[in-house]
């Protein structure tokens, strides 16, 4: 690999419309934070990108470097960082993260 790993969190960041850097992946989420964001996703039926940051720590540590944000997971929307578990769940209790998606021109599952 070519890039520094903060050249491939900038062009995954950049390249797709919502990213979750995870612990395991949206199939099989291994952290109780990770799997939230990920039923969040899956409930409001937006299209995501998941990277498991278990697989490289080169990954799991420049990640939050990236971010300036300690912790696992992190939620990225059209290269915007939004947060990790607590803030994503809180928007979405209080709508906010529909309305996110919805400003960014991210379709969402209407049902939801």
């Amino acid at each position: 690999m070519d890039m520094s790993i903060e050249e491939f969190i900038d062009s995954e960041v950049k390249s797709n419309d919502v990213v979750l850097f995870m612990k395991g992946t949206p199939q099989f989420p291994q952290c109780g934070f990770s799997g939230q964001v990920v039923q969040i996703l899956d409930h409001l039926g937006v299209g995501y990108k998941g990277l498991n940051v278990l697989e490289s720590a080169e990954l799991r540590n420049g990640i939050k470097v990236y971010s300036n944000w300690p912790t696992i997971p992190q939620l990225y929307v059209k290269g915007e960082f939004v947060g990790g578990c607590d803030i994503v769940r809180e928007m979405f209790q209080a709508g906010e993260l529909q309305q996110l998606f919805s400003e960014k021109g991210v379709a969402v599952n209407a049902a939801a």
